[in-house]
């Protein structure tokens, strides 16, 4: 059987493309039509993706900067 879902190795291209990616899993683990040797795969592939969109949230969060009374400090949401 030809499988549709994306090598467990490889890095998503951005930060939109795992969240989709894994979006897409989670509606596949939830329909529980897979196998458990999928089931397993695409956890891992899950765990993998949740990861990769986590550091990529506390980069941008590091990144992110704001100008208060002349000295520059890290930004806080409201």
């Amino acid at each position: 059987m030809a499988s549709t879902h994306k090598s467990v190795s490889s890095v998503p291209a951005s930060f939109e493309a795992a969240q989709q990616e894994l979006e897409q899993l989670v509606a596949r683990l939830e329909s529980g039509d897979l196998p458990l040797d999928q089931l397993l795969s695409q956890y891992q592939r899950g765990a993998e993706l949740l990861k990769f969109c986590r550091d990529r949230l506390e980069a941008v969060e590091s990144q992110i900067k704001v100008l208060a009374q002349g000295t520059l400090k890290a930004w806080t949401p409201e």
